[in-house]
């Protein structure tokens, strides 16, 4: 089985949602199928119908979670240091076309959140970074053509 990397807190962000998903979510779907169907004929009946739909995706999302977890490598950033980008690294870059700076985290595929500033390893950003060092100029294809970026720090935490 392939290992996915991670970061402890993405770890723990899916291992709180699959406790949510068994001890809150579950339950309450049960509950919910169970009252449709005091209310008699479940052909017609559309809470019903919508409470199972919901128990099918709480179930798939555990069978998902529970897959992920398995296979997650946790890997530590705070354990590694030096100026070249790898896993886990926070990114100080500069738009060399507009000068904005922004920062970024490279995280695992599944605990990317382009709004909480958790750049996916997968994505091209995070790809064209890896193996990069402070200084360095990284150009990035983008819909609206390459975008260049220049690496102004790197943390690890």
């Amino acid at each position: 089985m392939q290992k996915s990397p991670m970061t402890a807190q993405g770890l723990q962000r899916l291992e709180d949602e699959l406790r949510r998903l068994k001890t809150e979510d579950r339950p309450a779907v049960i509950r919910a199928i169970a009252e449709a169907r005091a209310h008699g004929d479940l052909s017609e009946n559309a809470e019903y119908h919508a409470a199972r739909d919901r128990q099918s995706f709480i179930e798939g999302r555990v069978l998902e979670l529970e897959s992920l977890i398995s296979t997650a490598e946790v890997i530590d950033p705070s354990t590694l240091s030096g100026n070249r980008v790898q896993f886990g690294a926070l990114i100080k870059l500069v738009d060399e076309e507009t000068d904005k700076e922004s920062s970024y985290q490279i995280v695992g595929v599944h605990e990317a959140d382009i709004k909480e500033k958790r750049l996916s390893i997968s994505s091209p950003l995070a790809k064209a970074l890896i193996g990069k060092e402070v200084g360095d100029t990284v150009s990035v294809p983008a819909p609206g053509g390459d975008r260049t970026y220049e690496i102004l720090e790197v943390i690890y935490r």
